[in-house]
Parts: C-alpha cells; structure tokens; sequence
C-alpha cells in the first residue's frame, strides 16, 4: 500500500457524496444517453443536454476520473459500465434508480447517521420508512422496477420457472411487482397474487400488463401484517421485504406465509445476506446501514439467522442460492 493510501481512502469516503451528485446529474441530463447516440464532444453535449459548455466539461471531468466515460482529444466515450446500465437505449439500463436511491428522505436519513447510531435505530421519525402507506415506496416501484428485472429473471432461472408445473404465486410487499410479474410470464401455467398498499399496486398493475400478464396478475391491496392473505399456494415470495423488521416480526411474516402454503410449498426469500462472519459480501454488509439508518429495528441477516428465524415458524430444509451477478441471494425452505 502506497504511503498516502492512509489519506487517501478517507478523503474519497468522505468526498463520496460528490461523486454520488456527478453521476445523478448526468442522468438526469441523460448524458450518458447523449454520448452513446454520437454527441460525444462538449459543444455536441451542451446542446443535446439543453447546459453550458462549460458545466458539461466539468462534469465530464469528474465522470472521467470515476472511469465512467473516457476522452480521446475532444471526444468521449462510455465505459463498458456505462454503456451497459446508464446509456438510457439499453435493455439493463437501471438509471431511474437514482431517483429512489437519491432521494431527500434516504439522504436525510444517513444525514442524521450520527443520530440513528447512537440511538439503534432511524432518526427519520419513529417509524422511519416503514410508516403506513409511506408514499415513498411508489417511488421506490416506479424508480427500482428495472433493476429488480434483472434480479427476478435471475431468480425465474434459479427456481426453473419455464419448466415448472402449474403455480399459484403470492408475492408479498410486491412494490413494482417485478418478481411475480417475471415467474408468470416465464411459466405460462402460473398465477400471480400481488400484495402491497394500493397505490403501489398500481405501478405492479402497469408493469404486468406492459409484459403481457396482466390476466394472470392479480392485487391484495393492505398491509402484509393485516389482511388476509389466502391459502393454497405454492410459493410464497418476500423479495426484499424481511431485511425491514426485527427478528420476532420476521417470524411473525414468516409463520402466516407457511399457512398461506400448500404442503411441500415453498417460501422463497430475496434478500441482501451477509456471510456467516460478516466479512462479506460488501452490498450485504453496506445494506446493514441503509436498514439502520431508515428503519426502526431492520437489519442485513446471516442465513444462519434466517435459518433460526424459519425453523421457529415451522419450515424445513432451508438452502441458499447466490443470484450472480446480482448483490442479491435468495433462500428457499420447504414447508
């Protein structure tokens, strides 16, 4: 390690937010977009980006030192990176994450990390973002919709969806609906029971039917703590819902979705989950913050601690399965 690496890495840490504002603004003046339709020069971007020229050159400055797109004399191109996830024409663009990730209410709250540290939990309100009908989880269906895709075909290829019997799915805490939306048009024999609050079923609702399943896509509006779920299915999916909740509560999720299961059915959990030791994977050890800093008692659990917490609500046979090259893995138990 070279002598200044000392400084060095804190300086970047704490100089992080720059980089975070740099990338937002070019997607919000979609110059990645720009760059890849052949506005690759600074006057060329300041006149497709509607900014000045020499707003453009400064902000190509710094995505260049954050490899993000590279200059070649008066000319840009984009990264490998960012032709694949930020060039708003490609299949895997998740740029509309911004807008949830960015956030004032997710700012505000690592704002007063401080605060939620000392404290054990969010300092964003008692409940944090887990208060009822909280109108920041249609921004986060509208905004993560695209990244979650990619996740849930992942997912679809982990469960051999395509080859899969006949299912009666219900997908709790659905936000953008994604993962059930993506099970039944992978498996044309399966049916899809979506719960969320309303209005953010209605974002659910317009992606089925941009897929072509809105006939198969059926809503539970309500919370997932107070309406009555149904029985008889064969999976029940909690895509990134558990990591919101203390353990008791996770139990409590977890014992309802083992009624809500035929027998030999299968809970199927989504989730950032830390190696046993926590060392690793980064994502799942970073996602430990976000939870502390938004919400009351929610956490990055182990598979050990999702094993315990599945075993006390009557479920067997638990497995984990890496969803690479997602952050994300999921862990599947049998009732």
């Amino acid at each position: 390690m070279s002598s200044d690496a000392p400084v060095t890495l804190p300086y970047d840490a704490l100089t992080g937010y720059q980089r975070t504002a740099a990338l937002k603004t070019a997607i919000d003046l979609d110059v990645f977009t720009a760059i890849g339709e052949g506005a690759d020069t600074t006057a060329a971007l300041a006149a497709r980006c509607k900014a000045a020229e020499r707003g453009v050159r400064a902000l190509c400055d710094r995505l260049v030192a954050d490899g993000l797109i590279s200059r070649d004399g008066s000319r840009h191109t984009l990264s490998p990176t960012a032709a694949a996830f930020l060039d708003r024409r490609s299949p895997a663009y998740m740029g509309s994450a911004a807008t949830f990730l960015t956030s004032s209410l997710v700012t505000e709250a690592f704002a007063r990390l401080t605060e939620a540290v000392r404290r054990g939990g969010t300092a964003i309100g008692e409940q944090g973002t887990l208060s009822a009908d909280h109108p920041i989880w249609v921004e986060f269906a509208r905004s993560m919709g695209p990244v979650a895709g990619m996740t849930a075909m992942l997912l679809a290829n982990a469960l051999d969806a395509a080859r899969a019997p006949r299912w009666r799915v219900l997908d709790i805490a659905a936000g953008h609906g994604m993962f059930g939306i993506t099970l039944v048009r992978e498996n044309p024999n399966a049916t899809v029971f979506a719960l969320d609050w309303r209005n953010v079923l209605t974002v659910a609702e317009e992606n089925a039917t941009a897929a072509g399943v809105r006939d198969r896509f059926h809503t539970i509006p309500g919370s997932a703590f107070e309406v009555d779920w149904g029985t008889g299915y064969d999976l029940v999916l909690l895509p990134n819902f558990l990591h919101h909740f203390d353990p008791p509560t996770c139990e409590q999720i977890l014992r309802r979705a083992h009624a809500a299961l035929v027998p030999g059915g299968r809970v199927v959990i989504v989730e950032f989950v830390p190696d046993e030791d926590r060392s690793g994977p980064p994502e799942a050890l970073s996602f430990a913050l976000v939870m502390l800093a938004t919400t009351p008692a929610g956490d990055a659990y182990t598979f050990g601690e999702y094993e315990r917490m599945l075993r006390a609500a009557g479920f067997s046979q638990s497995t984990l399965h890496d969803l690479r090259p997602s952050p994300n893995r999921v862990i599947i138990a049998r009732r």
